[in-house]
């Protein structure tokens, strides 16, 4: 499993950015930029180098983490997939790709699409330090347009893109999306509600379309989950001084949620159920809610039946487990 935190070669390629960077500065854009984003805003708000260096001190740390972990899942079910090109739609600062990047060393090929010269101004500079990456192909235009102009690739990635672009937009980029998917299509979006429902949305679209589902869930039927519940993960990760600074956070750590999809051409043949949250653990039993092939389901493992009891204590929320007792 590729780590959450970002890799060595991309935290240097900030700390370079970073020299004679005022944090002050840094903060005050960062916390206007997330201000924006709360309010319905997108990435328009991102204008400058100083606004681009701030989005990804704050920002860039969380989304790769959320991504590394969905990419993780979806490596976990197909660990076959071997990939070899790259397509990185709404690539902002250039996350999606240093995830891939980590996580199929058979990629060879990248092509990243955003209409954000701030963004592409940054990725570009954080690339030109990496041997592996520095000959990527960032195009800059508007989502679909851009897109249209593609070459399909292997493995298609969408990260905190849908939800800056109307309901009737995001439709027509789900489809022309997984027209230029060869073989898998990711999608991660915030842990929200919202969020949620913009996955599911695009979920039932594109599998009406003959995609099927790889992760997270165990079927391609209807998200069985009703409000006000809905399906998210959480992802930990380790917070640099830097990123303290920007985000006026104490805490060493950040827990990011997210909610993806990952969806494939191929049928899959067997899935594993999904731990939809951190289970239970009392004196008698643990207790999960599990998302299985026949719907949600509550598992309870007494703690009598030790070889069951032991392997559930292993069970975290976002988990693939293939016993549902």
């Amino acid at each position: 499993m590729t780590s959450p935190d970002l890799p060595a070669e991309l935290k240097a390629a900030l700390d370079g950015r970073l020299r004679g960077f005022s944090r002050n500065d840094a903060a005050t854009r960062a916390a206007s930029i997330s201000k924006t984003y709360r309010d319905g805003g997108g990435s328009g708000a991102i204008r400058t180098e100083t606004d681009a260096l701030a989005y990804a001190l704050a920002r860039m740390p969380a989304t790769y983490a959320a991504v590394t972990a969905s990419l993780n899942a979806l490596c976990e079910i197909r660990p076959d997939f071997i990939p070899k090109s790259l397509l990185d739609v709404g690539a902002g600062p250039g996350t999606a790709t240093w995830a891939a990047a980590e996580a199929f060393p058979s990629l060879q090929g990248f092509a990243l699409l955003d209409a954000n010269d701030a963004l592409r101004t940054l990725a570009l500079s954080l690339f030109s330090d990496s041997f592996r990456l520095r000959d990527v192909g960032y195009e800059r235009g508007e989502a679909r347009s851009a897109l249209a102009k593609a070459g399909a690739a292997d493995l298609v990635i969408a990260s905190y893109v849908i939800g800056e672009i109307g309901a009737a937009e995001q439709k027509a980029l789900a489809e022309l999306m997984w027209q230029k998917t060869g073989d898998t299509l990711l999608v991660v979006e915030p842990g929200t509600p919202a969020g949620y429902a913009r996955i599911i949305a695009l979920r039932e679209r594109l599998i009406a379309l003959g995609a099927h589902v790889a992760a997270p869930c165990p079927h391609d039927g209807k998200c069985p989950l009703a409000a006000p519940d809905w399906c998210h993960f959480t992802q930990r990760l380790q917070r640099s001084r830097a990123h303290k600074q920007v985000k006026g956070a104490e805490l060493p750590f950040e827990d990011e949620k997210f909610a993806y999809v990952a969806l494939t051409r191929t049928p899959m043949t067997k899935r594993p159920s999904r731990v939809l949250a951190q289970p239970e653990i009392s004196k008698v039993e643990i207790s999960a809610k599990l998302c299985t092939p026949d719907g949600l389901a509550w598992t309870r493992v007494p703690r009598r039946a030790k070889v069951d009891y032991a392997r559930a204590r292993r069970w975290r929320w976002g988990d693939a487990v293939t016993d549902e007792r």
